[in-house]
């Protein structure tokens, strides 16, 4: 992997991958994550080596598909890029397109899946663990990362953006899915007090969703839930205080009722 370590991005990775280390062993040692764990009774391993399985599955059927159809819809001229130099508002527009149109439709076809027999027959297997952490993330079934993966190119189909856009997207997904389902809290106490942050989740807002499963079906903002009165009405006093006793979780087959 550092097979050149004279060159600008093989150094660049490797002070990444350092900070990252150098972080974890200091999170670990002085208490950091023990401070800031959502659930801290909440992990089980049994669970967990279920989840690996589970998330290995998935990455392999779900690889197997979204990867070959985007393939083929650039190489038919269903999905094309903007090579031409770009303005940095431009990107930001793009970014807060594609933000905002992923969050809409994550909402509601996660409400939608947790509707019978969908839930039982498609998102059951996410919350198997009502006390998420960053394997969960992986543990879907196929078809729930076909449908949720799957925006990014029909949202390319639709939307001719910038390659430089794309680099900012792409990350998104990928840190936002494991930020939410860490079982840590890394924002401020004051972040729902605010009203230019209490839009955006927490992992203390889907963490609730995985311990509730009523409430809670954004992926990267609050407007909908609060829109449609489908946030946990606990949620913010919940967040402001974190170890207020938490009620006790439905059983996990429970979805929604209305």
């Amino acid at each position: 992997m550092f097979e050149n370590l004279t060159s600008g991005e093989n150094l660049l990775r490797l002070w990444f991958y350092g900070f990252l280390a150098v972080g974890l062993i200091a999170g670990i040692a002085s208490g950091f994550f023990k401070a800031r764990k959502i659930q801290p009774s909440g992990f089980r391993w049994k669970i967990f080596g279920h989840e690996i399985g589970f998330g290995a599955i998935n990455v392999f059927i779900s690889g197997f598909t979204i990867g070959p159809a985007t393939a083929w819809l650039t190489l038919n001229g269903w999905i094309t890029f903007n090579e031409a130099p770009v303005e940095w508002w431009v990107i930001a527009l793009e970014y807060v397109l594609y933000f905002f149109l992923f969050d809409t439709w994550f909402y509601w076809l996660h409400r939608w899946m947790h509707r019978e027999p969908v839930y039982t027959l498609i998102h059951k297997l996410h919350h198997h663990s009502t006390s998420p952490n960053l394997m969960t993330t992986l543990s879907v079934n196929p078809l729930e990362s076909i449908i949720n993966g799957g925006f990014v190119p029909l949202f390319l189909t639709v939307f001719v953006v910038h390659p430089e856009s794309m680099a900012l997207i792409l990350p998104t997904n990928i840190i936002m899915g494991l930020y939410v389902h860490s079982g840590y809290e890394f924002f401020p106490r004051w972040w729902n007090k605010s009203w230019t942050t209490k839009w955006f989740i927490t992992a203390t807002f889907h963490d609730q969703h995985h311990h509730y499963f009523v409430h809670n079906f954004g992926g990267y903002t609050t407007i909908w839930d609060r829109l449609c009165g489908t946030m946990r009405p606990k949620f913010e006093a919940d967040y402001a205080n974190p170890k207020a006793k938490r009620g006790r979780a439905p059983e996990a087959g429970q979805t929604e009722t209305a």
